[in-house]
């Protein structure tokens, strides 16, 4: 049984940091793709994508978190952390993890994990 489970969220004041883990167990295959997703609170608001990663070590960090986040990702381990600093009450949102196998085209999403940034 895939699942896919984020942790470490909470309630900061502006400025706090907080870092997000996530895991992923019973993968029926090797993962190449890892990313952090959110999703601003309100009605029709779209996930939109934070950071991700790749096996081969390239990263991509959304312009608005650049310089004050950044994504570890562990494709030995099917873990994925968001270190978050700086962190403004924009920030706020429900955070995914998301874990694919790009030659399968499976893809994996957590429950997600609240993060509220108060100003």
């Amino acid at each position: 049984q895939v699942q896919v489970v984020e942790s470490g969220g909470g309630s900061v004041e502006a400025g706090g940091s907080l870092r997000l883990s996530c895991a992923g167990t019973g993968l029926p295959s090797a993962i190449d793709f890892m990313g952090w997703y959110r999703q601003a609170p309100g009605p029709g608001k779209p996930r939109e994508v934070v950071a991700t990663t790749v096996r081969l070590g390239l990263s991509y960090h959304a312009d608005s978190v650049k310089g004050r986040f950044t994504i570890y990702g562990d494709f030995a381990r099917n873990t994925v952390d968001l270190e978050m600093s700086s962190l403004k009450p924009e920030d706020t949102g429900m955070y995914y993890c998301y874990l694919q196998d790009s030659t399968r085209q499976r893809g994996y999403w957590g429950q997600g994990t609240q993060v509220t940034v108060s100003s």
